[in-house]
């Protein structure tokens, strides 16, 4: 991961569409922006054997689309942002110390890194990601 999205503290790094029917959405934005889609298993906790849609844009990966997990049942679909951070534990601290709430606490996405969803003090959420840096 040489992109500085993935490096670069405070750089937003991902999307994600979470939603009630993943096939019916990644039809629309391919239809809509030419998107491309790679399939791959999820293998997080709790949400093995769910499907992550990977959105590429002209053969770059911009995005991904997956299903309202169980645990978010009841939530509308929504499109979320990912911001970079060095340590995603010392952003949760931080996060408490200026007045935000952690709504998802730091949580490891295997091979992908750790991250978490806070509220800031107006009540926007945003969810904060540690990339885990393949070994060199």
């Amino acid at each position: 991961m040489t992109d500085p999205r993935y490096t670069t503290h405070g750089a937003f790094s991902w999307n994600e569409l979470m939603t009630t029917d993943p096939a019916a959405a990644k039809a629309f934005y391919a239809a809509l922006f030419g998107w491309e889609y790679d399939e791959m298993p999820m293998d997080a906790p709790g949400m093995e054997g769910q499907a992550y849609s990977v959105v590429k844009v002209k053969g770059t990966e911009m995005a991904g689309i997956m299903g309202i997990p169980p645990q978010a049942a009841g939530i509308p679909p929504n499109w979320g942002a990912y911001v970079t951070v060095d340590d995603v534990d010392a952003t949760a601290k931080k996060v408490l110390e200026l007045g935000g709430t952690i709504l998802v606490p730091a949580t490891d996405i295997p091979k992908v890194g750790r991250f978490l969803v806070l509220r800031d003090p107006q009540g926007a959420v945003l969810m904060a990601i540690s990339y885990a840096m393949p070994a060199a």
